[in-house]
Parts: structure tokens; sequence; C-alpha cells
């Protein structure tokens, strides 16, 4: 499957990236994955698609966001994705919450509920015409059209079930009813994640024509089904609440998925990475530290407790962070996105420092 558009990335990158990335996932790489960018041409670039004009066609956007990739080169493990992005848990948008998009610099979405319901009435249903739903089908489907099998279309981020509950009753509704109605929170989160899966599947059905395989939102790649999963809302909640309203989600993500990883987002989650850890089919982990919080490569005693549970581990990291963590751990296990652009000479000769410092270790 081939179409107009000038990728640099020919097929045997593609061979060489499932090949490396297989490797990874089956712990037979002895060495990092290693993602570097760099933007030859300074093109317009809004990543956030509600930040595009309201009324922009299908093929506009498409039209959009092909300069962006046409303008990029790919070093390393890196490979052309674009990513449907409609914000985090858009979801919830699929399901009937009202969807807020903020304008540049925020560009992120936010949801209020539709109606003023109790937890007991509100029933999650899948609504083919839902306007949200809709466009990210349409979107991800030209995507395929038009790029055909150069180009990763990434799923859009359904968001985690916690979250898009959160989202359907407010927040700090949800902590009270965590208390007051635990047991109407469990059926809701499970409804939620039985519709996850099917819009996981309506999406997969589109993107998995093209023989390119799948990516979600981060910076990962796998010959199958393949999603980052999340609960940002668990920073929140204790480990006993944990288990009880997030872990079953994640134990059926993660049997539904070929490739499972998940985001690990701040400190306040690290009271859960014992029982994330105890997920047979959960590949690995993505840490992210928060903002104000040392960067990836100062946390090297949680990185060793990823990877001692047999877990992978996915970064994004500056240059010399990777050297740090490469240095100290070894490389096996890590997929590191490096944070800072570079030629392809400059990434060829990081590539080779890293594989030095990897022989050390």
């Amino acid at each position: 499957m081939s179409t107009d558009i000038n990728i640099h990335f020919t097929g045997e990158d593609w061979a060489r990236i499932e090949r490396d990335w297989c490797a990874w996932w089956a712990h037979a790489l002895e060495r990092p994955l290693i993602m570097i960018g760099e933007k030859v041409k300074n093109t317009p670039f809004v990543d956030f698609v509600p930040n595009l004009p309201p009324d922009i066609s299908d093929d506009a956007v498409i039209d959009h966001y092909q300069a962006h990739l046409e303008a990029r080169r790919y070093y390393g493990d890196a490979f052309p994705k674009w990513w449907v992005n409609f914000g985090p848990g858009i979801m919830a948008g699929f399901i009937g919450a009202n969807v807020h998009a903020a304008p540049p610099p925020d560009e992120t979405v936010w949801f209020s509920p539709a109606e003023a319901l109790t937890i007991a009435d509100v029933r999650p249903a899948y609504d083919p015409d839902n306007v949200w739903w809709q466009r990210v089908r349409a979107l991800t489907q030209r995507a395929v059209e038009r790029w055909g099998d150069n180009v990763v279309v990434s799923h859009t981020d359904l968001g985690g079930n916690l979250d898009i509950a959160a989202s359907l009753r407010e927040t700090q509704r949800l902590l009270y009813e965590l208390y007051d109605a635990p047991d109407e929170v469990e059926r809701l989160v499970k409804e939620i994640t039985r519709l996850w899966l099917r819009y996981y599947d309506e999406l997969y059905a589109i993107t998995k024509v093209t023989g390119r395989g799948t990516s979600p939102w981060a910076a990962i790649w796998s010959p199958g089904k393949c999603y980052m999963l999340q609960s940002d809302f668990s920073y929140m909640i204790s480990p006993e609440m944990y288990e009880r309203f997030v872990m079953p989600d994640l134990v059926a993500c993660c049997d539904f998925l070929d490739h499972a990883m998940y985001h690990l987002d701040g400190k306040g989650q690290i009271p859960h990475l014992d029982m994330l850890l105890s997920i047979e089919r959960l590949g690995g982990i993505q840490w992210i530290p928060g903002d104000g919080n040392p960067p990836p490569h100062e946390w090297l005693p949680l990185l060793k407790r990823i990877l001692d549970a047999g877990k992978l581990c996915q970064l994004y990291v500056s240059a010399e962070g990777a050297r740090t963590i490469v240095r100290e751990l070894g490389g096996k296990g890590f997929a590191l996105y490096i944070s800072e652009e570079m030629s392809k000479e400059d990434a060829e000769d990081f590539i080779k420092l890293l594989a030095r410092e990897d022989a050390r270790a």
C-alpha cells in the first residue's frame, strides 16, 4: 500500500522497526531503543486537532499534518506516526460529556457532565452519531486512505476508566462517590471499560489494513494491538481503592491487547507500582516524574525496580539523561525518546556513544 506522501522512511526502515521493536517486546534486544527526530523545514504545526479552524475539512486536516510529517526525519528507532490528538480522555466526549478545548499554549481538553444526574443514573452507551466520535473516526479513516503504509496512524487518547468516569461526574464528586456509592462507581467503570474495548477495536479495524502495526499517543510501536494504559485520577486514591476500581480495568485491557504499557504519571502513583508490576500481561511502565520533580534519570532506584520485576520501561529523556541511565543500569529493556532534536550525523554519533556506554555498564 503506497500513497502520495514524501516520507523519508523506506520499506527497509519499516522492516528494521518491526524487527527491533518485536525483539524489544520479547526482551531479546540487547540494547535500548533510541528515538531521535529532526525537523528540517519550518512548517506550521498545530498538535491539538480541535485548535484547527472548526469548519476545516478532513482533507485539509490531513494536508496540515502531512506537511509536518514530510518535514521530519526519523533516526534510530523512531518512525513516522500521526497521533489523532483530541486531548486526553476524549472517550468521555464520545459517551456524552461536554468537551471544552483549550487554545494554545495549553492545547488540551477538559470535560463537564452534560446533565446533573445521580451516579446511579449515569449509563454510558455507544453512540455512533456522536459528533466527537464521528470526527475522530473520519480523520483516522482519511489518514489511512491518504498515507497508506507510509505512516502509523495512532489511536486517539481514549483515556483511563476512572479518568473518563471523573469527566462524566466531575472529579470532586467522584472522589466522594468512591466512599458514598462504591458499588455504583464499580458498575460505572466496568461499563466504561467495555466501551473502551469497543472504541479501540473500531479504530484498530481502520488502521490495521496498512500492515504497519500500531502506536498509541505515546512513543511506542507494536505489530499488533498496543496501548499506553493510564489512570491519572489514581494519584488521588489509596492502593486499596486502586485495587478495586482500576486493577480490573487494567487486567481486562492487558488481556485484550497484544502489548500494553502503563503511564505512571507522578510520584503520587508510586504506591500503586507493586500492583502494576504484578499484572502478568502488562509489558512495561512509562515513568513521567511530573512537573517540579527531578527528571527521569534521577530516579534510578525506581527504574531498576521496574526492570527487576521483568518489565520494560519507556522514558522521555534528555541526551545526557539517556547516557546516565545506560551508564548506571545498562540499556536493555529501555525505550528512550530523546527530547533534543539532532541532525542525522549527530544522531548517529550519539547512538554510537550510547552503545559504548552500554558496553561498559
